[in-house]
């Protein structure tokens, strides 16, 4: 079990990792990434149980479904350096053949990939169909997904979480990025969804939040009340409010980073902020 400063240290590579991956080829997804650092750490150094010698079934093994696959850097990241793939292969970003495209793929057969993502507003419905899975075969893991808040405004999430709740699908804990962030500006801005946790819960979820989202302690007692509502009949939705381009400070407070890669001197002031904890790739 990793302490707290470890999973911090963990997380602070994962970020060096993301910056220079977008930076290399001048393309990628920083914001998010940088957001969902401590939570997709968490849940690969301490939540979930599963194995490292990836089988695509993911038998009496907990499994992971990343929605909104933009934010592709830190799930890659959290990967490699959680033993699924060789960490030099991080080098290999958005790279022509490479198995680490831009959004995840399943037919370069990459480890810990189990569905094709970033078409956004999909991953929900594969988390329900992987749950009810689990509950035909008697196995008694978990499902966990997450999603960001601007993918909430397509309609096939709402689709997924009707369905959910009407069949029980009790055993799936679908995570929300709440940064209040998407490419074109904020959420409100570009669709103002009201209250989350009012909308889920009237759809028949059981909903809670975790208020600081970038604080490994924080997530792990959120994920951990969590499990312990799952078997009761309902889905489980956590709300994270994040910071989008955390840990890096001038990517924090602004959407402009959604999408965008730091150029030699931003990359440069990123990993100052951010000293290798683990060794580079």
């Amino acid at each position: 079990m990793p302490t707290t400063q470890q999973l911090q240290d963990f997380t602070q590579q994962v970020r060096r990792d993301i910056v220079r991956m977008v930076h290399a080829v001048s393309s990628g997804h920083p914001g998010g990434s940088l957001g969902c650092a401590e939570f997709i750490s968490c849940l690969y150094q301490e939540i979930m149980d599963y194995s490292t010698d990836f089988k695509m079934d993911g038998k009496n093994e907990d499994l992971f479904f990343l929605s909104n696959g933009h934010i592709s850097p830190v799930y890659y990241s959290v990967l490699a350096r959680s033993g699924f793939f060789p960490v030099a292969e991080l080098a290999t970003f958005r790279k022509l053949n490479t198995r680490l495209q831009g959004h995840p793929t399943t037919h370069e057969h990459l480890p810990g990939i189990r569905i094709a993502s970033g078409s956004l507003g999909q991953g929900m419905s594969v988390a329900i169909g992987a749950a009810e899975a689990k509950k035909l075969n008697n196995d008694d893991k978990i499902i966990y997904s997450l999603h960001g808040d601007g993918e909430l405004q397509e309609g096939q999430i709402w689709e997924a979480a009707m369905y959910a709740s009407a069949k029980k699908v009790d055993n799936l804990i679908a995570t929300v990025d709440v940064n209040e962030k998407q490419i074109d500006g904020s959420t409100d801005e570009v669709l103002a969804m009201g209250s989350l946790k009012a909308k889920f819960e009237a759809f028949g979820w059981d909903v809670l939040e975790i208020k600081e989202g970038n604080n490994v302690e924080a997530i792990l007692k959120g994920i951990a009340e969590a499990k312990d509502r799952t078997g009761k009949g309902k889905p489980v939705c956590v709300l994270l409010y994040t910071e989008m381009g955390n840990g890096v400070d001038f990517m924090m407070g602004t959407h402009a980073w959604h999408g965008k890669a730091p150029n030699d001197e931003q990359l440069e002031a990123a990993l100052t902020q951010n000293p290798e904890t683990l060794g580079d790739y």
